[in-house]
């Protein structure tokens, strides 16, 4: 008897097909010639190709949390540090326009611009802040480099052909991205983050943050990753965003936290669409 297949695998399945149509090797109009004329390829796709995507849309309900770390903080300088960034693309956050009720943020000339739908505005003095941004800093077990065109693809083939404004929002991201990519860690959330706090600047405040990343992770590695935060946090001024689910009703939605060591407990600032869709600022 054969081993039980991967949860993800039906979704491995599809994303390899969707890499044979966005390379001009197969039609969504012709499946089983597809699934028969590349049956090697999908295997090895099953089997080897992990699923991995970057919504970038969450940069508009995580902007506002960085701001609001730079305003408690009173840094105008930030070094980011993202758990499980995949390629790396919310890094860039502050080469993007953003489009709230109160005003706009971000370059003029941006090649993304990110909107959504405020169920409670942003407040406006916070889109007034403009911290700089200096180091740049993803941890992933398997990171996905989309200046190669493979890795462009990875990403893109995990996005279902039919959503097309995501698409094109992944390929304005990925050129910006491509301009002055971030550096990415390969290895284990747990392992790595207290080397990359060991080595931060004096110069900025370090922001930690992830989107649900920690829900994956065995119980000990979540509580390395705490630990970690709150030892470097005792040293020096830390802040960190964290995204999981919602305990309000009906809990389909993010509660979106932030801390700012030492001087600031963690408190909920916001409440989110997962995707970054829809924000509701609670402060």
């Amino acid at each position: 008897m054969g081993a039980e297949p991967a949860w993800d695998a039906p979704l491995r399945l599809l994303g390899g097909l969707h890499a044979l149509v966005l390379s001009g090797r197969a039609s969504w109009g012709d499946i089983e010639g597809a699934l028969e004329e590349h049956a090697d390829f999908l295997s090895r796709a099953v089997a080897d190709r992990p699923v991995q995507t970057n919504e970038v849309q969450r940069c508009w309900v995580l902007l506002p949390c960085f701001l609001e770390l730079a305003r408690l903080s009173g840094h105008t300088r930030l070094d980011l540090v993202e758990l499980g960034p995949s390629a790396g693309l919310n890094l860039m956050w502050d080469r993007y326009r953003y489009v709230y009720e109160a005003g706009d943020w971000g370059p003029e000339d941006a090649a993304l611009t990110l909107r959504g739908r405020e169920r409670r505005p942003v407040p406006p003095e916070l889109l007034e802040l403009r911290p700089r941004i200096g180091r740049r800093v993803g941890i992933d077990l398997a990171p996905v480099d989309v200046t190669t065109d493979e890795g462009a693809l990875h990403l893109k083939s995990f996005i279902w052909g039919d959503q097309v404004h995501r698409l094109e929002l992944l390929d304005r991201a990925i050129q910006t991205l491509r301009e002055a990519p971030p550096q990415l860690i390969r290895g284990d959330i747990a392992d790595e983050l207290p080397r990359v706090l060991a080595n931060r600047s004096k110069a900025a405040l370090t922001v930690v943050w992830q989107t649900s990343v920690l829900g994956y992770v065995p119980d000990d590695s979540r509580r390395r990753v705490y630990e970690a935060l709150a030892e470097a946090g005792a040293e020096r001024p830390l802040g960190w965003i964290s995204a999981g689910s919602s305990r309000r009703p009906p809990e389909h939605e993010w509660a979106l936290k932030v801390r700012l060591w030492p001087a600031h407990e963690s408190s909920v600032v916001a409440h989110a669409d997962y995707h970054g869709a829809w924000l509701e600022w609670v402060e």
